[in-house]
């Protein structure tokens, strides 16, 4: 995670710290930074101030216990979270979900790639002196979390899919709510579009700014909007004919140039507009039928049959009290996350409790490489190229 270019062995450095007491660290990143003048020289990146433990609490949890602990990975896109991690416990019980609730699936996730999207966008912004783009996009952002609230009960951490399916099945008055309220995000999203994509201030603090070869990017691991910025078309919801509902819809596929802080932007700007592109052929055409498949090894039984039968009764019992028992096996199953391929691999003997879960965070690879991107730069460049990989600390050291 560190770098160097030749300097002059009579020059002065000066060495320093940013982070973790620094406001575009997050507080849960440092980088101990060697200066030439104004020039980074020498870089190290240093992390683990935020662990979350995840895997090893995953451990000796049972598999719906761990749900809510996925959110806390990404938390700006909890519910990409809760469906990569269902997938892969579905995957495990050999189990199809619902084509309905795969389409919701897809409609929420989009969702929650919008409301990332503008988070990372709007704090970058923000960073660089662009405060009114920070606010009109968190202005934006409020429309989908009250999108997210309806459908989940819960604004940030989710918990939303199940086994299977989901918890619940689309609300009364959602798809009106849904189609109205994306008329304002798009409108906000051209809004800030006019005020920064071709503003001077703007385009000078971030074109050319963070540059990483395509080949580096591969090397690295890069995959989401920063390996797209490099100039890579590769996208998990069309790869190997892509997940859940995807294969559906048609949508585009945003690339870089040259793979800059300037690109990453773009790239990011045009993917808001493809999910509203994608959340609104899915809404047009929603399959009828369940939300959750009624299995009775993965799914509670409706509180009917709980209270009006023995099979109810039993089925509850042994759910909540034994937990989901999948057979033993292990599978790692990817998503296309708002940061790039969100993986989780997970390990079952056959008990109520896996043996692993492993996650596959898309920024940890980001933050391995800032020392490429920003060695040689001037000092103001780091943040904004920091802003610019969208680091999330939950899944950064899981």
């Amino acid at each position: 995670m560190n770098s160097s270019v030749g300097i002059d062995k009579d020059t002065d450095l000066m060495e320093i710290e940013i982070g973790p007491s620094h406001p575009a660290m997050h507080g849960i990143v440092r980088f101990s930074v060697s200066l030439s003048g104004e020039t980074i020289v020498k870089m190290k990146a240093e992390i683990g101030y935020l662990h979350r433990a995840f895997e090893k609490e995953a451990e000796n949890s049972r598999y719906i216990q761990i749900l809510p602990y996925t959110d806390r990975l990404n938390y700006c896109s909890a519910i990409i979270n809760n469906c990569g991690y269902s997938m892969a416990v579905e995957k495990l019980f050999g189990i199809h979900t619902p084509k309905r609730a795969e389409y919701a699936r897809v409609i929420m996730m989009e969702v929650s790639r919008i409301s990332d999207h503008m988070t990372c966008v709007a704090a970058a912004a923000m960073e660089v002196g662009a405060f009114t783009i920070f606010l009109w996009f968190i202005k934006a952002r409020e429309y989908l979390w009250e999108l997210i609230e309806d459908f989940t009960g819960a604004r940030l951490t989710t918990s939303w899919t199940r086994f299977g399916g989901n918890a619940n099945d689309f609300p009364d008055g959602f798809l009106d709510k849904l189609a109205n309220h994306l008329i304002k995000v798009q409108e906000v999203i051209d809004e800030c579009d006019k005020m920064a994509t071709t503003n001077k201030i703007f385009v000078d603090r971030l074109k050319g700014v963070g540059i990483l070869s395509k080949e580096k990017a591969i090397s690295y691991g890069f995959t989401g909007p920063m390996l797209r910025a490099v100039g890579v078309a590769h996208d998990l919801r069309v790869a190997d004919g892509g997940y859940s509902a995807y294969s559906d819809f048609d949508f585009e596929i945003p690339v870089g140039e040259v793979g800059d802080s300037y690109d990453r932007y773009l790239v990011r700007m045009e993917e808001m507009r493809q999910s509203i592109s994608i959340i609104k052929q899915a809404s047009q055409k929603i399959p009828k039928g369940s939300h959750i498949t009624r299995n009775r090894r993965t799914s509670l039984p409706p509180k009917s049959e709980v209270y009006g039968s023995i099979e109810g009764m039993i089925d509850h019992f042994k759910l909540i009290m034994e937990g989901h028992t999948p057979p033993k096996g292990e599978v790692y199953v990817n998503v296309e996350g708002a940061n790039g391929e969100l993986g989780f691999y997970v390990v079952s003997d056959g008990s109520g409790t896996p043996v692993k879960v492993r996650v596959r965070p898309p920024c940890f690879n980001f933050v391995a490489a800032m020392a490429d991107m920003c060695v040689g730069h001037p000092i103001a460049d780091l943040v904004p190229t920091f802003g610019s990989i969208n680091m999330i600390g939950g899944e950064l050291d899981r």
